[in-house]
């Protein structure tokens, strides 16, 4: 038997032997397992990467199809919970990702026109402008964004769906420029959204009541009170006509009412909306309004009243009250009025153009400062202009007059007593704004209007005896809030408006923070103003004239101590101030009522005593009325603005 002995060299070259046989199959085993990783996740990648492909590869003709309608395009998530769960779901997701990622960044390097929310958007080049424009539009340089706005509304040349994805994705400040833009396409604007329904056994005129009834009736002034009263009154009455009752014996009393003193149901609704017009001048009680769901109802009024401008404009009137409230500026939005404004802002007639043009104007916080408050009208410029206002001409109107009426361009016979009748046609040309704006378009054209009547007992408001003093200060406190005194001024006024005017200048003079008024003011024109009286007092129409004559009748009155001290103080106050006066005077009698015919502003009246007087062959209602553009009155009106403000203009 024989043995082999191994020595201590031996026993450490097998050990290393057994160790390098095991590092081979471990090396072997690992080679195996990561090719097959790689092999697999390869596959996988190479997998998802096509299925990307293929997710995003669209039907060209289905995209350009789908281009030509006006759909709302918005992002969907998928209802069942079960595809949002799971490691598979996990990694497509990051996998997407990673490669979306990637695609933007090849897309800043290559192509390079996007930053910021639009590099990840995947768009074709004839898209760029929508969204560049819009995002210049939120831009934090305001003349970026205005130059986005006007870039917007001078476009052309885009689709449908283009327009409507403005008008999706823009913001208010951007919508309210572009509503403010002459120019600008109806597909800007969404129409508004769907009105709520009516609540059962209930009508637009009662539930126009329960808004009225809703706002605080405490601490308010003499005219809201009576509006307020006058409408949940009358709204009583005519509710309890159409449903019937004991007071009318039964049955449908509809008929007895209206045999007794007509309540017809827009009639109703007219005395609730001027309630709602001198609430809404009432910061808080917008709020109160705009709570209790006001914005919609008087939409569903508007649209339901397309035939009665005077419903409308009242509408309009509450809007632009509540429009100069910020805060309550996306509600305004929100609720679809900006469309509705945009469509009256365009119409030809005047009156309707021009209260959109307020409502807007009082939206516009981008360009516009001045606030427009309740009967303070611009004429010129409605829209926004890359034109340079350099001066102001404010028309301030007379007794029985109105914001544009009075500046129509020519005149039917009214009587001075007769109420004009609603038909637009017969007054909606506006010769300031239609002949005065052309020739003199670096103007801001302004028209005030308040209520005036000859006798108490056709006031609108009984309860309203404001004296000249009174009007003077409520329309330079108007005037001042809407800028008037930033620039060069111009006033031009018609009978007791002349008189207005004087008084406000008095006012103004006596105040520090209106010193700028008085500082600017470079000329006033008067048509026919009754600086010393007038003989309208002194005369009646009929009896409920001679019982009851207006405070502003009396305050005509050539015996009127209030007059002579206004006359006197004025002129004082004239002798040391550099402005020019231009007067005119009708030399023709007005028919007042059916039965007098009175020359109402006598020539020794018209005269103020410093500046020219012109007499002119024409009536007290006309001698502000030129009926042709190359009229006597027109062009030597036209002149002395361009004289008087012949600097002011230049620079």
């Amino acid at each position: 038997m024989s043995v082999l002995l191994l020595g201590p060299e031996d026993t450490v070259l097998n050990k290393m032997k057994s160790l390098s046989s095991w590092s081979f199959l471990l090396i072997g085993n690992i080679i195996k397992f990561t090719g097959s990783l790689i092999l697999g996740g390869s596959l996988f990648i190479t997998y998802e990467v096509l299925a990307l492909k293929k997710s995003l590869t669209l039907d060209t003709q289905v995209v350009e199809k789908e281009k030509m309608k006006s759909y709302i395009y918005v992002h969907t998530v998928s209802l069942d919970k079960r595809e949002n769960h799971g490691i598979t779901y996990q990694a497509r997701k990051e996998l997407h990702k990673a490669v979306r990622k990637v695609l933007a960044t090849s897309a800043r390097i290559l192509r390079g026109p996007f930053a910021d929310t639009f590099s990840t958007i995947d768009i074709e080049d004839h898209e760029c402008a929508v969204w560049l424009l819009l995002r210049k539009s939120k831009s934090d340089d305001r003349a970026a964004r205005l130059q986005a706005v006007q870039e917007m509304a001078e476009t052309r040349h885009w689709h449908d769906y283009q327009y409507r994805i403005i008008a999706q994705a823009c913001d208010l400040r951007t919508l309210i420029g572009l509503a403010r833009s002459k120019d600008s396409d109806l597909r800007f604007f969404l129409c508004p959204p769907p009105l709520p329904s009516l609540k059962e056994d209930s009508s637009v005129e009662e539930e126009l009541r329960q808004l009225l009834a809703s706002l605080p009736q405490t601490d308010l002034d003499e005219c809201i009170q009576y509006f307020t009263s006058l409408a949940l009154s009358e709204s009583s009455q005519s509710l309890a006509a159409q449903k019937g009752g004991l007071w009318c014996f039964g049955g449908n009393g509809l008929p007895y009412a209206e045999s007794f003193g007509e309540v017809p149901s827009a009639t109703v609704e007219m005395f609730c909306l001027e309630a709602l017009v001198k609430h809404s001048e009432i910061p808080t009680h917008c709020d109160k309004i705009e709570a209790n769901g006001g914005l919609q109802l008087l939409q569903r009024l508007y649209q339901l009243h397309k035939d009665c401008p005077k419903v409308q404009r009242n509408i309009m009137r509450i809007l632009g009250n509540m429009a100069l409230n910020e805060h309550l500026h996306s509600t305004i939005v929100r609720s679809g009025w900006v469309s509705i404004l945009v469509e009256a802002i365009k119409s030809h007639h005047i009156m309707e153009a021009s209260h959109a043009a307020r409502t807007l104007a009082n939206l516009d916080r981008e360009t516009v400062q001045d606030k427009y408050q309740d009967g303070v009208y611009v004429l010129h410029p409605q829209y926004r202009t890359s034109q340079p206002i350099k001066a102001d001409v404010l028309f301030i109107h007379g007794l029985m007059g109105a914001a544009f009426k009075t500046w129509r361009q020519q005149d039917n016979d009214q009587n001075l007593t007769e109420k004009v009748s609603e038909d637009e046609t017969k007054y909606t040309t506006c010769w300031p704004k239609s002949w005065l704006a052309r020739d003199c378009p670096a103007l801001r054209i302004i028209s005030v209007e308040y209520d005036t009547s000859l006798s108490d007992w056709r006031a609108r408001c009984p309860m309203e005896r404001k004296s000249i003093a009174f009007r003077s200060n409520e329309l330079l406190r108007k005037l001042r809030a809407a800028g008037v005194g930033d620039r060069p001024v111009i006033w031009v006024s018609h009978s007791m408006g002349g008189l207005l005017v004087k008084k406000m200048l008095l006012e103004a003079s006596k105040k520090p923070e209106m010193s700028t008024i008085i500082n600017n003011t470079r000329g006033i024109i008067f048509y026919s103003v009754p600086h010393h009286g007038s003989h309208l007092a002194e005369y009646s129409v009929n009896i409920r004239y001679l019982l009851f004559p207006s405070l502003e009748v009396k305050e005509l009155s050539k015996d009127s101590p209030a007059l002579k001290t206004l006359q006197d103080d004025f002129l004082e106050f004239a002798k040391d101030r550099n402005f020019q006066v231009l007067s005119f005077v009708e030399t023709l009698p007005t028919y007042i009522g059916s039965m007098i015919k009175l020359h109402v502003v006598p020539l020794e009246s018209a005269d103020l005593g410093i500046g020219d007087l012109i007499p002119v062959d024409v009536n007290h209602l006309n001698i502000c009325k030129p009926k042709k553009k190359d009229a006597f009155l027109y062009q030597r009106t036209l002149q002395f603005i361009r004289d008087t403000l012949a600097k002011d203009l230049e620079n």
